[in-house]
């Protein structure tokens, strides 16, 4: 599959299984049923399959979905990307089958399924590595610690100018690019750097759609800015990618790649990523076929939009997890 036409796909573009951008593993849920939005509908008419949630796993989600409607002209997939945090709210509420989720399922959250009556099985699909960039035209930095990285994200950060950071860097304004408060990428970076869910300097631009943070630091030379992996990868031509290091020696920083995402070496923003499907739409046979269909054959999908396939191990013990939900 080429690049253009995944590109024209992960924008939305294609009729039938879309995807649409909107700004704003093997554990179970509790939960007494609750029925998503969709039906298994009479003969001749179209079967759809509804998803919702991250912006990292929409992209692959929406992929699988367009290679199984190939092989099923009367089922839709119908992506839609406003974030994890909004997608497990509209999951909660049963109006979606599936949740893409760039980080695990919140205590709070399940409990809004249970109050919902949603029951559900969480599958670990992927891992993704959260990408710090900068423009292409920065010639003076390589590499970040993650000390310096909660300096300049951290809350109440004085940080104005690169010179803050290092004084050999130049006095210019930094202008900083990150995922809105929705975002699962949001929840995982705040925690693993500034070490607090969710804590952050209030003065950068945030947005749910990734795309549009991919503009603003490929449009200023002194910004930076973070979001998963995929993003990089299809905008490296706009894009410097940074390493990153846990140690205080930014010489030790590595940087994000397939082998560094799956071996752990690129820490501590490497991260698995789910997918949750409401048990009651498994009893429906288009979604269980789907789901199946997404941990085999639709596994060649992930590294088509930037992301990494899990271990054969993990991968087991989410179909594993999923034949327990179908019994």
């Amino acid at each position: 599959m080429n690049r253009s036409f995944l590109a024209t796909l992960m924008l939305g573009l294609i009729v039938g299984c879309s995807v649409e951008q909107n700004s704003g593993s093997g554990a179970t849920s509790s939960g007494t049923g609750g029925d998503a939005s969709g039906s298994s509908g009479a003969v001749g008419e179209v079967r759809r399959i509804t998803a919702d949630g991250s912006s990292t796993v929409g992209p692959i989600t929406s992929l699988v979905g367009e290679m199984f409607e190939a092989e099923h002209s009367d089922i839709q997939v119908p992506v839609t990307i406003t974030g994890t945090g909004t997608g497990f709210g509209r999951f909660a509420a049963g109006e979606t089958d599936i949740s893409n989720a760039s980080r695990k399922i919140k205590d709070s959250e399940k409990e809004k399924c249970q109050e919902g009556g949603v029951e559900f099985v969480e599958l670990m699909i992927a891992m993704d590595g959260i990408s710090v960039v900068v423009n292409k035209e920065n010639d003076f930095v390589d590499a970040l610690t993650t000390a310096q990285l909660k300096q300049i994200w951290e809350p109440g950060s004085t940080v104005k100018t690169w010179k803050d950071v290092n004084p050999e860097w130049p006095a210019e304004p930094i202008k900083l690019y990150g995922p809105g408060r929705e975002s699962g990428t949001f929840d995982y970076f705040t925690d693993k750097i500034n070490g607090e869910e969710g804590a952050t300097r209030d003065d950068y631009s945030p947005s749910g759609d990734d795309n549009l943070l991919v503009t603003g630091v490929a449009g200023d030379k002194y910004s930076l800015g973070y979001f998963g992996y995929g993003y990089y990868e299809k905008n490296s031509d706009k894009l410097k990618l940074l390493k990153i290091s846990s140690t205080d020696k930014p010489e030790d920083g590595v940087l994000p790649s397939p082998e560094s995402i799956q071996n752990g070496q690129y820490t501590p923003l490497s991260r698995p990523v789910f997918i949750y499907v409401n048990k009651a739409s498994l009893k429906r046979p288009e979604v269980a076929e789907f789901v199946t269909y997404y941990l085999n054959d639709g596994q060649k999908a992930i590294p088509e939009v930037g992301c990494v396939r899990i271990s054969e191990a993990d991968l087991k013990a989410s179909r594993d997890a999923l034949t327990e939900a179908l019994k």
